[in-house]
């Protein structure tokens, strides 16, 4: 790794950007953050992300930045279902021109693989799948100790897994992808679809008595306070996170899975159901080693402390 004293790492997600800067020697000590909502349009992502280099860098500091969708490897955003549908802006090389510092931009899942193998649950492991489930599902891929990227840098997007042919929409333009099921977007729909069958009584009060403002969150507290049917949404939740992440380890073979993004705060509801139905749904679940299923170890931040980290290694 190259010797950076200070870096900046910022992580875009659907709802909000988060910026941090940060010794890459010590990756889990952030010195600074800035959060901002997330704008609308290449050119409102680009002065945004500039705003927070300006207002968290010292002079020498590279920039990483993580977005979620298809990046290639020279850091052009070729497609972002989740961002307004952004395609082909290229983030690297108009933010190294404009801010003056070498940044470099990569998918938000590998730059949430990288940090947990540097300071979080993927310590340790050579082999590691990071997923993130938020509004949509990414993941980042450890294999031999270091990030696959595939042939255009697009590998790590295992929410676009066609599970249902028939299934709902997907800002993707496809039908049925994982992540339409097993993301926070998903927990909210099958929530709603409960509520609408006059189910989900003490979730919808928490939701102000509107089956349409129905959110997870509403379902998991419900849940936490022992309510039958929350619980019951929960484990059609953890059946869907579950298939996914077999299909997953049936093709890659990781030594252990850390779950990422939003839902992990719920993971002491959650991930307990979905490794006992993993086990069931993995080929030879009976037959192989235990694949441990974990939750992230640095919260929101993962994704931003990834980019840093990148930045350092200069991509």
């Amino acid at each position: 790794m190259l010797l950076v004293v200070e870096t900046i790492g910022i992580d875009v997600g659907g709802t909000k950007v988060l910026g941090v800067a940060l010794d890459p020697s010590c990756p889990d000590v952030v010195r600074a953050e800035q959060r901002v909502p997330t704008p609308e349009g290449g050119d409102g992502l680009v002065d945004t992300l500039l705003a927070l280099v300006v207002g968290l860098s010292a002079p020498a500091a590279r920039v990483g930045v993580g977005v979620p969708g298809l990046v290639d490897r020279q850091g052009t955003l070729r497609m972002g279902p989740h961002l307004r549908r952004l395609h082909d802006v290229p983030l690297a090389e108009v933010l190294t021109q404009r801010s003056g510092r070498l940044t470099v931009v990569d998918n938000d899942a590998n730059c949430h693989a990288v940090a947990e193998q540097a300071a979080g649950s993927a310590r340790g492991y050579d082999e590691a799948l990071v997923v993130t489930l938020g509004t949509g599902i990414g993941a980042g891929i450890i294999t031999g100790g270091r990030l696959l990227r595939g042939a255009n840098g697009f590998a790590g997007e295992p929410g676009h897994m066609v599970v249902d042919p028939n299934g709902p929409p997907c800002p993707c333009g496809k039908r049925g992808c994982w992540e339409r099921f097993a993301s926070g977007t998903g927990f909210a729909r099958l929530g709603r679809d409960a509520a609408y069958g006059g189910r989900l009584d003490g979730a919808v009060e928490r939701a102000g008595g509107d089956p349409e403002a129905l959110r997870g969150e509403h379902v998991t507290a419900a849940a936490r306070a022992g309510d039958a049917e929350a619980l019951t949404v929960v484990g059609q939740l953890a059946h869907w996170i579950a298939l996914g992440l077999a299909n997953l380890v049936n093709v890659l073979d990781p030594a252990v899975i850390v779950i990422g993004g939003g839902l992990v705060e719920a993971a002491d509801l959650l991930l307990p159901e979905v490794q006992m139905r993993f086990s069931d749904l993995v080929m030879a679940g009976d037959r192989r080693p235990a694949v441990p299923i974990v939750a992230a170890a640095l919260g929101d931040r993962a994704g931003a402390i990834g980019a840093a980290l990148l930045a350092a290694e200069g991509g």
